[in-house]
């Protein structure tokens, strides 16, 4: 891997996990030392988190990382709604849809009453993510949805800590994938909707949301 590959990929995870808070500075002498590269990768993956949108270069020598607040969120999710509701309709007509016939069991059987249930809802969802770009099959869709779901990691740990709002999310992606699966194009979108709805409302209402520490 190159330097600048492995500097974008440890900044992406740590920004995501929240171990580089909002309004973090990105200093290039501290995260060259830090992470083990000279400057030039650095700046190369810093670029790549400003085009993600991760990061702000306020100037030439003053790199943050991005606020994301109740708005953002908001806008975010207004985007995600859109593509989301197109993905699930083509991946219902598709050939592919017998692939979340197994997805569906999947989520059925989640428990996530433990840590380490809760990481494993999190890598089936993943794998949803993955079956669906390919049952879709529209590569600008995949792009767009790839975009949304890096900034999504960020927004997802507020509600990590909830099991009751995780286990009705565990009930939305079941009746989602089923719907998939059964061809119903109309079902699948209106499941994706009324989950989006359910979990922007339980974003916005976290304390950590209205404290603009999301």
């Amino acid at each position: 891997m190159r330097a600048s590959d492995r500097a974008y990929a440890t900044l992406l995870d740590e920004i995501q996990q929240g171990v580089l808070p909002p309004g973090a500075v990105l200093g290039e002498v501290e995260q060259s030392t830090r992470l083990g590269v000279s400057r030039t990768p650095l700046r190369e993956s810093l670029a790549r988190l400003v085009a993600d949108g991760l990061v702000l270069q306020q100037s030439p020598r003053m790199t943050v990382v991005a606020p994301i607040d109740g708005d953002d969120i908001r806008a975010l999710f207004e985007v995600r709604r859109a593509l989301e509701e197109a993905a699930v309709r083509a991946a219902a007509r598709s050939h592919h849809r017998r692939r979340f016939v197994e997805l569906a069991q999947r989520f059925a059987d989640v428990d996530v009453s433990s840590a380490a249930a809760r990481d494993e809802y999190y890598a089936l969802i993943a794998r949803f993510d993955s079956a669906l770009d390919e049952a879709h099959g529209n590569d600008y869709l995949a792009a767009a949805l790839r975009n949304v779901r890096t900034h999504l990691v960020r927004v997802r740990r507020l509600a990590r800590e909830h099991p009751g709002r995780l286990a009705a999310s565990v009930t939305e992606h079941h009746l989602i994938a089923q719907a998939i699966a059964d061809g119903d194009a109309d079902l699948a979108a209106h499941a994706t909707h009324v989950h989006l709805h359910h979990a922007l409302s339980h974003v916005i209402a976290s304390p950590r949301t209205q404290q603009g520490a999301a």
